[in-house]
């Protein structure tokens, strides 16, 4: 059985920094489309960063200039550069993947880490 594990958030300072790590192990043929996503208490979950497997990106708006997805095809393991945070930026982050590991692709969610950014 695939998973997703997330590793990286923590409390920083307003302006600070934080790199977040997600691995995809077990039986793995191929990691598609990776990305991030967050819910912060009271909101709906929404698109932070996306990356392909050819490292073709996408990011919200309100984190463009700050953060920077990145990926390791090798070991199935996408990251999130996360600078000049802001108390905003406070959430559960959530991985998410694409990665087939049988006749189809499979769309995967880790179970979250939490940011949290004081002011």
């Amino acid at each position: 059985q695939v998973q997703l594990v997330e590793s990286g958030g923590g409390l920083v300072q307003a302006g600070g920094s934080l790199r977040l790590s997600c691995a995809a192990s077990g039986r793995i043929i191929i990691t598609t489309t990776m990305g991030w996503y967050r819910q912060a208490p009271g909101k709906q979950r929404e698109l932070v960063a996306t990356i392909s497997r050819g490292g073709s990106t996408n990011y919200a708006d309100s984190v463009k200039g700050r953060f920077t997805i990145s990926r390791d095809n090798a070991k199935n393991t996408v990251y999130l550069q996360m600078n000049s945070l802001k108390p905003d930026d406070t959430a559960v982050y959530y991985c998410n993947a694409g990665v087939r590991s049988g006749a189809y692709v499979d769309d995967l969610w880790g179970r979250g880490t939490q940011v949290t950014v004081s002011s």
